[in-house]
């Protein structure tokens, strides 16, 4: 079957623009570090951008299902945002009021308690800090130490928690004794190798193990950190009866539990918080990312309990962002007040069981998971163990191995397609798709179209096994 291009992947733009895209492109490779992330496998420069839609420097046009790694709630420049902005700047109001009271802190303070799990809400402090998601995470892990009077934090395998060194600690790859990674249930690479309700119960006695441990050298933690659904760690969403394991086993040993909601949060997972899905009320949240509305602002949201001043703590000059707060206000309440978070958890479902066509239809496509608008599909090598078959090994509790190149290669087609999006994964395998809670139905069916096509372009190119899609 002859690949379908859509009609913007035709390259049909001005020399000009052309070569001032490459110009920008070339001088950004001379002059920035390797460090780069997005802008290797994403080779575009944006210029203008409207909800889901980005235009470049060459003029082609994009879906753009990456949404700044879950800073765009209501997708680009959208309405409500520039207007909030706009009232700021024109009002004389200080830019950076540092932590002093102002209107602009107190509406957004307002906002976010509005939106709070209720058995948060009505107990709650709020921290600013730095204004990054990882400067949120570090402060949250101070608090709980200087809470508890204890040092060590217990988080699980395949966490994404930032890149300050605290919270590289708790992320995936770290090698700090004082912290524990224990297992993360999931199905499609159980570590048990069993999946559904009977690993995710072997992963919670693994941690109720843990922290009943009395030996020496084994205190109780400061703090156990989680993520409701695994973003970085490839889209993977935390059972609720697992997550509801670890309130109930925390909370009986008077351990703080930190639900990690920087990119769960304002609705992208079909409930405004995560948590929600499972009816958790952690001691403390930590929030970044959408509730700046595309503005850098993080927060730590947490019990009246927990709270002390401790000198020298975690904080940051940049904590009173004025503008951060006036768009995240706009957004909090946009999502809130039109019922986005509802949106997203129909539209997310109807994707997610169209989606799961293409494990069908092509032996590479290992698993299609997500919740809400948080969308993840892995590749596999259906080939790699060694001539098995892909039904004798999967029956077997043991999943095919990762195929990063295959799922990059999806991920440059989908470029191609006009579609932006991301790539993750613990073997980066994992395709995600993250689209502002804003997409309409019709966005929806062209990203999926678009998707699709990648898959079945990457595939062919891969050697041909489009030809024989698996049976079961």
């Amino acid at each position: 079957m002859p690949v379908r291009v859509l009609p913007s992947a035709v390259d049909d733009t001005a020399p000009g623009a052309r070569a001032a895209h490459e110009g920008i492109l070339r001088r950004q490779s001379a002059r920035e570090s390797a460090a780069r992330t997005y802008a290797r496998a994403l080779p575009i420069v944006p210029v203008r951008a409207r909800g889901l839609t980005i235009e470049g420097a060459d003029g082609r046009r994009y879906l753009d299902c990456l949404s700044g790694a879950g800073t765009l709630a209501l997708g680009h420049n959208h309405p409500v945002v520039l207007e909030a902005i706009r009232r700021v700047l024109d009002s004389g109001a200080p830019l950076n009021a540092l932590d002093l009271a102002t209107p602009v802190k107190d509406a957004f303070v307002t906002e976010l308690f509005r939106t709070l799990p209720p058995g948060l809400a009505g107990r709650a402090r709020v921290r600013f800090c730095g204004p990054a998601g990882g400067d949120a995470v570090e402060t949250a892990c101070e608090l709980v130490r200087a809470a508890t009077g204890r040092t060590g934090l217990i988080a699980f395998t395949g966490a994404s928690h930032g890149r300050t060194a605290g919270a590289l600690d708790s992320s995936a790859g770290a090698h700090d004794v004082s912290l524990a990674r224990l297992p993360y249930p999931q199905d499609h690479r159980c570590p048990f190798g069993v999946g559904g309700e009977r690993g995710a119960d072997l992963a919670a006695r693994w941690t109720e193990s843990v922290l009943d441990d009395s030996g020496p050298g084994a205190p109780l933690p400061a703090g156990v950190i989680v993520e409701p659904v695994q973003g970085e760690g490839g889209v993977i969403p935390a059972p609720d009866t697992w997550l509801r394991r670890m309130r109930q086993l925390t909370a009986d040993r008077s351990v703080p539990l930190i639900a990690d909601e920087i990119q769960t949060g304002v609705g992208w997972t079909g409930a405004f918080w995560a948590v929600e899905h499972s009816g958790v009320t952690p001691d403390v949240m930590v929030l970044s990312k959408a509730i700046g509305g595309s503005l850098p602002l993080a927060v730590v949201v947490y019990h009246e309990d927990l709270d002390a001043p401790e000198p020298g703590a975690p904080a940051g000059t940049f904590r009173g962002n004025q503008l951060a707060m006036a768009a995240g206000t706009a957004t909090l309440t946009h999502v809130r007040e039109n019922h986005l978070a509802e949106r997203a958890a129909t539209l997310g479902a109807r994707m997610l069981s169209q989606l799961h066509g293409l494990v069908a239809e092509f032996p590479c496509v290992g698993d299609v998971r997500g919740r809400g608008l948080m969308i993840g599909v892995e590749f596999v090598d259906p080939e790699g163990e060694t001539g098995r078959a892909r039904q004798m090994v999967e029956s077997a509790g043991t999943p095919l191995p990762a195929a990063p190149e295959l799922a990059a290669a999806v991920q440059r087609e989908c470029l191609r397609r006009g579609l932006i999006v991301g790539l993750d994964g613990r073997h980066a395998g994992v395709v995600r798709l993250l689209p502002p809670l804003t997409i309409t139905d019709e966005q929806a069916a062209a990203v999926q179209d678009r998707l699709a096509d990648a898959v079945r372009a990457a595939a062919r190119c891969d050697g041909g096994t489009v030809a024989a899609p698996f049976t079961p």
